[in-house]
Protein backbone atom coordinates (compact mmCIF):
# COMPACT_ATOMS: atom_id res chain seq x y z
CA UNK A 1 0.00 0.00 0.00
CA UNK A 2 1.18 3.40 -0.80
CA UNK A 3 1.39 5.70 2.24
CA UNK A 4 -1.81 7.86 1.03
CA UNK A 5 -3.61 4.43 0.98
CA UNK A 6 -2.18 4.14 4.69
CA UNK A 7 -3.66 7.84 5.58
CA UNK A 8 -6.93 7.47 4.16
CA UNK A 9 -7.58 3.60 5.69
CA UNK A 10 -6.29 5.50 8.90
CA UNK A 11 -8.50 8.61 8.49
CA UNK A 12 -11.30 5.65 7.85
CA UNK A 13 -11.07 3.98 10.94
CA UNK A 14 -11.37 7.38 12.91
CA UNK A 15 -14.74 8.17 11.20
CA UNK A 16 -16.07 4.42 11.61
CA UNK A 17 -14.91 5.02 15.14
CA UNK A 18 -16.45 8.29 15.60
CA UNK A 19 -19.69 7.21 13.82
CA UNK A 20 -19.84 4.14 16.04
CA UNK A 21 -19.66 6.27 19.28
CA UNK A 22 -21.94 8.75 17.76
CA UNK A 23 -25.11 5.90 17.08
CA UNK A 24 -24.22 4.47 20.55
CA UNK A 25 -25.36 8.11 22.05
CA UNK A 26 -28.32 8.30 20.15
CA UNK A 27 -29.08 5.11 21.25
CA UNK A 28 -29.31 6.19 24.71
CA UNK A 29 -30.93 9.43 24.01
CA UNK A 30 -34.10 7.71 22.42
CA UNK A 31 -33.91 5.19 25.23
CA UNK A 32 -34.05 7.44 27.84
CA UNK A 33 -35.93 10.04 26.22
CA UNK A 34 -39.94 11.04 27.11
CA UNK A 35 -40.59 11.88 23.50
CA UNK A 36 -39.42 8.10 21.38
CA UNK A 37 -38.10 9.78 18.60
CA UNK A 38 -35.91 12.29 19.50
CA UNK A 39 -32.42 10.79 19.27
CA UNK A 40 -32.49 8.96 16.35
CA UNK A 41 -35.91 7.54 14.80
CA UNK A 42 -34.10 5.64 11.70
CA UNK A 43 -32.50 3.25 14.14
CA UNK A 44 -34.37 -0.32 12.63
CA UNK A 45 -33.50 1.68 9.17
CA UNK A 46 -29.25 1.40 10.45
CA UNK A 47 -29.98 -2.37 11.80
CA UNK A 48 -31.48 -3.39 8.34
CA UNK A 49 -28.71 -1.94 6.60
CA UNK A 50 -26.43 -4.07 8.73
CA UNK A 51 -28.41 -7.14 8.01
CA UNK A 52 -28.14 -6.79 4.65
CA UNK A 53 -24.43 -6.11 4.26
CA UNK A 54 -23.82 -8.96 6.15
CA UNK A 55 -26.32 -11.25 3.87
CA UNK A 56 -24.87 -9.40 1.44
CA UNK A 57 -21.24 -10.65 2.30
CA UNK A 58 -22.63 -13.77 2.60
CA UNK A 59 -24.00 -14.51 -0.69
CA UNK A 60 -20.91 -12.09 -2.25
CA UNK A 61 -18.29 -14.95 -0.68
CA UNK A 62 -20.60 -18.14 -2.09
CA UNK A 63 -20.35 -17.03 -5.24
CA UNK A 64 -16.32 -16.77 -4.77
CA UNK A 65 -16.22 -19.79 -3.96
CA UNK A 66 -18.28 -21.25 -7.03
CA UNK A 67 -16.79 -19.19 -9.93
CA UNK A 68 -13.44 -18.30 -8.37
CA UNK A 69 -11.67 -20.71 -6.43
CA UNK A 70 -10.34 -23.77 -8.27
CA UNK A 71 -11.47 -26.96 -5.98
CA UNK A 72 -8.91 -30.37 -6.76
CA UNK A 73 -10.65 -32.69 -8.80
CA UNK A 74 -12.35 -36.21 -6.49
CA UNK A 75 -9.91 -38.60 -8.04
CA UNK A 76 -6.91 -36.65 -7.68
CA UNK A 77 -8.12 -35.73 -4.05
CA UNK A 78 -8.71 -39.35 -3.09
CA UNK A 79 -5.23 -40.17 -3.75
CA UNK A 80 -3.81 -37.43 -1.73
CA UNK A 81 -5.90 -38.31 0.87
CA UNK A 82 -4.84 -42.05 0.77
CA UNK A 83 -1.13 -40.94 1.11
CA UNK A 84 -1.64 -38.04 3.92
CA UNK A 85 -3.19 -40.86 5.84
CA UNK A 86 -0.08 -43.68 5.04
CA UNK A 87 2.21 -41.17 5.99
CA UNK A 88 0.33 -40.46 9.33
CA UNK A 89 0.33 -43.86 10.23
CA UNK A 90 4.21 -44.22 9.44
CA UNK A 91 5.10 -41.30 11.38
CA UNK A 92 2.82 -42.62 13.95
CA UNK A 93 4.91 -46.27 14.48
CA UNK A 94 7.90 -44.74 14.34
CA UNK A 95 7.13 -41.91 17.21
CA UNK A 96 5.67 -44.80 19.24
CA UNK A 97 8.66 -46.75 18.48
CA UNK A 98 11.16 -43.94 19.39
CA UNK A 99 9.18 -43.80 22.57
CA UNK A 100 8.97 -47.82 23.53
CA UNK A 101 12.46 -47.89 23.04
CA UNK A 102 13.50 -44.64 24.60
CA UNK A 103 11.33 -46.01 27.98
CA UNK A 104 13.00 -49.17 27.96
CA UNK A 105 16.35 -46.98 28.02
CA UNK A 106 15.63 -44.95 30.66
CA UNK A 107 13.80 -47.73 32.70
CA UNK A 108 17.11 -49.74 32.42
CA UNK A 109 19.32 -46.41 33.47
CA UNK A 110 17.17 -46.20 36.70
CA UNK A 111 17.85 -49.95 37.61
CA UNK A 112 20.94 -49.39 37.12
CA UNK A 113 21.92 -46.10 39.66
CA UNK A 114 19.94 -48.21 42.06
Amino acid sequence: MSANADAFCGYKSKVFNYIILETGLAQLVEHWSPKPGVGSSSLSTRAKVRIMNIVSYVKESFSELKEHVSWTPLPELSNLTVIVLLFSIIFALIIWFADSVLSRVIKFYFELIN
